[in-house]
């Protein structure tokens, strides 16, 4: 093996991430400025990688451009969007175009241009464990450089006061799903993969999407548009009751503040479970354009006489799955409402079935008996997003997007990633590099939240002018 690059210091640095996702970037933009702090971040991907295959042409954020890696916490930052376009000189054009949400395509673009300028990233890089030394006080860090190839080429140690985990999620994909989505060759696909594979997809005689977010929307929008006139031959089925609009009302985005955070994060957990599963709306709607395009699509292919071949079914889930007895799927469905089950052949399946936390159990293995974990067995995290650990370990470990049973449905919402990245730096430094607001919702959730929202402003008095003044 060969000797990795020499970016590791003899003294013990002050933060170490793992994964470099939207979410570990922005804590890296924001800390870089902060000279007091040593920090290294690591990434096995050779470069950052946002969704690659979700990048469909058109399709935009659901947050507005302000919710980039730095503005809500430091809107002076050198790192935010506004600075990237005037960095490829197009501030002018983004101005005239008058766009509040911009496309995914370019939120990529502004996130590699951002990583492509931090010198604490270091990608190629995997992370193997993590323990703690108890002699040292600090955390012991193991990776492998990896080569261009991905195979690795030599073995690493870094050394931390502290950690932050920004693995991200995953891809996730039902039971009776899975055994076709990994045997090679078979035409099913999770949406994560759908660029890669939309032209020999756009060739199948029939194809099936599963999943009504966002993600299934853009990919069924995607597939129409692409499709002859009456003969599409497109099924999309979705577990939810409609094909519902995500909530986005000005009040309801309210739930994606550090007020509700806050007030989320104090519930008990019982009552944060029944909250989570039940707010689905908030975050896994689909937004009201995207509904809207589709719904223009499909009256487009009516004006020449006759109704597009296109099946839209709410309501029904995928019980089993299996190959037909040509080369074909078949998909055995349920009902819920009404209680029938059905058949349905289809020669190419998108799965549009979201993502999950990836499992931390790997990463933090040398750490488990160290971990203080919730009665479903779920790791405790506290108001700052540091996991609870023994009182031995001095350091601190923080999570980013791995703490939706315990913050609530904006863990996963890059609105609030400039946020949690300040609070984690303020916590981290013990100082306030980044003052935060003390309010940032019109609505009071719950009757009992001291100390948060602040005495209304008195308003001033005004003195009448009389006559002739």
């Amino acid at each position: 093996m060969t000797t990795p690059p020499h970016h590791e210091p003899p003294a013990p640095r002050d933060l170490v991430g793992i994964g470099i996702g939207p979410f570990n970037l922005s804590l890296a933009a924001l800390a870089h400025p902060l000279a007091e702090l040593d920090t290294a971040f690591y990434e096995q991907r050779p470069g950052f990688d946002w969704h690659p295959g979700l990048l469909i042409d058109g399709a935009t954020l659901q947050v507005p451009f302000l919710a980039d890696l730095v503005t809500l916490a430091d809107p002076a930052s050198p790192w935010s969007f506004l600075n990237y376009l005037k960095s490829c000189d197009r501030l002018f054009p983004f101005y005239f175009a008058e766009r509040f949400h911009i496309q995914r395509a370019e939120y990529d673009a502004y996130c590699r241009w951002v990583s492509g300028n931090l010198p604490e990233l270091h990608f190629g890089h995997q992370v193997d464990a993590v323990r703690w030394n108890a002699a040292d006080q600090v955390f012991e860090v193991d990776y492998t450089w990896l080569g261009k190839d991905g195979a690795g080429e030599a073995l690493g140690r870094t050394r931390t006061r502290n950690i932050v985990l920004g693995v991200g999620t995953e891809p996730y994909v039902p039971e009776p799903l899975r055994p076709l989505v990994e045997a090679p060759g078979t035409p099913v696909i999770h949406a994560a993969e759908y660029l890669r594979h939309r032209t020999a997809f756009l060739a199948a005689d029939h194809i099936t999407v599963v999943g009504a977010g966002q993600s299934g929307a853009e990919v069924f929008l995607d597939l129409l548009r692409h499709r002859p006139v009456g003969r599409e031959r497109i099924h999309w089925l979705a577990r939810t009751e409609a094909f519902a609009p995500m909530e986005y009302s000005k009040l309801g985005l309210e739930h994606f503040t550090p007020d509700y955070t806050r007030y989320f994060h104090a519930l008990a957990e019982p009552v944060r479970d029944g909250l989570v599963s039940a707010q689905w709306q908030l975050h896994k709607g689909i937004d009201a354009d995207t509904i809207a395009a589709i719904h223009d699509e499909l009256y487009r292919r009516t004006l020449q006489g006759g109704w597009p071949d296109a099946v839209l079914t709410p309501g029904v889930h995928v019980r089993t799955a299996g190959r037909a007895a040509t080369s074909g799927i078949e998909l055995h469905l349920e009902h819920v409402q009404q209680n029938t089950r059905s058949r349905l052949a289809t020669d190419a399946v998108v799965l549009a079935t979201g993502y999950r936390e990836r499992p931390l159990g790997r990463i933090l293995a040398g750490l488990e008996h160290r971990l203080s974990r919730d009665g479903s067995g779920r790791p405790r995290i506290d108001d700052r997003f540091r996991l609870v650990l023994d009182r031995a370990v001095t350091g601190s470990v923080y999570v980013q997007n791995a703490e939706l049973h315990t913050h609530g449905v904006g863990t996963p919402d890059l609105g609030l990633a400039a946020w949690r990245s300040a609070t984690i730096l303020n916590s981290l430094t013990g100082k306030e590099p980044y003052p935060l607001p003390r309010r940032t919702a019109f609505t009071t959730f719950g009757l009992r939240q001291p100390g948060l929202i602040p005495p209304t402003r008195r308003p001033m008095d005004l003195t009448p002018l009389g006559d002739g003044r």
